[in-house]
């Protein structure tokens, strides 16, 4: 039997029962010979090599870590300067001169009409006028110049810019009037007849209360030409004027839309100011 009849016969002949790679090593064998001979090399070009089954395995790509604890900016810490204490914005409290609980009826001007009236019962002055209407109430046989006061309001029915407030250095036609709005804003104003002039713009203040009902206690500190608003103790501005150098004090409640408005007061304390209002230096 010739050599190219053995490598193609037994070499290449199927084989029960053999593994996968058995040809696969028939193969080697027959390049082996190759080298040895040319019939086994003509045998070589006869037959391929069979190919072997090859199990690809796909390497999964590598899954995201989880970071539990992801790193965050260092915080930096910001400091301060310390802020030096304000000075007493209600200097020279001397002794209660006048305390008022309104138990005697005539001791405030209580007018009364279809369109408003000021009552005293229960120790209150109470203040009720209709929609659009202005009233106030003047404090009889009182004459101040340089004093501390506080009062307490209580607006029952209130909203919006109606206002309410307290009248210094005042008379039946002139006065200082520092008004609280039902929508937490404040101002001044000096009134003469008619004529109003702002003295202090309108303001939003967080202790001014918003609607009804409510509580605020109104403070007014006046020396010489200068006058400071406080609602609960807490200071809200100043305002300067030299018209009016004394006069009573008063309480007001104004309806500045289509619904009434109710306000009632109490508990007026006035202290002296153990201070002396400062004086001009005249011109040479």
């Amino acid at each position: 039997m010739s050599l190219r009849a053995v490598l193609s016969g037994a070499f290449f002949s199927k084989v029960e029962g053999q593994p996968a790679n058995f040809h696969f090593v028939k193969w080697i064998l027959l390049v082996a010979l190759c080298t040895m001979t040319t019939t086994a090399c003509s045998a070589l070009d006869l037959f391929a090599a069979p190919a072997l089954p090859v199990n690809v395995t796909e390497t999964p790509p590598p899954s995201a870590t989880i970071i539990w604890f992801p790193p965050s900016a260092t915080p930096t810490f910001q400091f301060f300067p310390t802020k030096t204490a304000t000075p007493e914005q209600r200097p020279g409290l001397g002794e209660v001169i006048l305390t008022d609980n309104f138990s005697v009826v005539h001791s405030w001007n209580t007018p009364a009409s279809d369109q408003g009236s000021a009552i005293i019962e229960r120790n209150r002055l109470t203040l009720a006028v209709q929609p659009g209407i202005y009233m106030f109430s003047l404090k009889n046989e009182l004459v101040l110049e340089n004093f501390h006061a506080e009062i307490t309001a209580r607006p029952s029915l209130c909203r919006g810019a109606d206002e309410y407030g307290l009248l210094v250095r005042a008379n039946a036609v002139a006065y200082y009037r520092f008004a609280l709005s039902c929508n937490g804003q404040v101002h001044a104003e000096r009134k003469s007849g008619y004529e109003k002039h702002p003295l202090q713009d309108t303001i939003i203040s967080g202790d001014a209360p918003i609607g009804a009902p409510s509580e605020v206690r109104i403070g007014i500190w006046a020396l010489g030409t200068e006058m400071r608003l406080f609602l609960n103790g807490r200071y809200q501005f100043t305002i300067a004027d030299p018209n009016y150098a004394s006069g009573t004090l008063g309480v007001f409640a104004q309806s500045a839309s289509d619904t009434p408005v109710t306000v009632s007061f109490s508990n007026l304390v006035v202290r002296q100011l153990d201070l002396m209002p400062p004086t001009k230096t005249p011109h040479p």
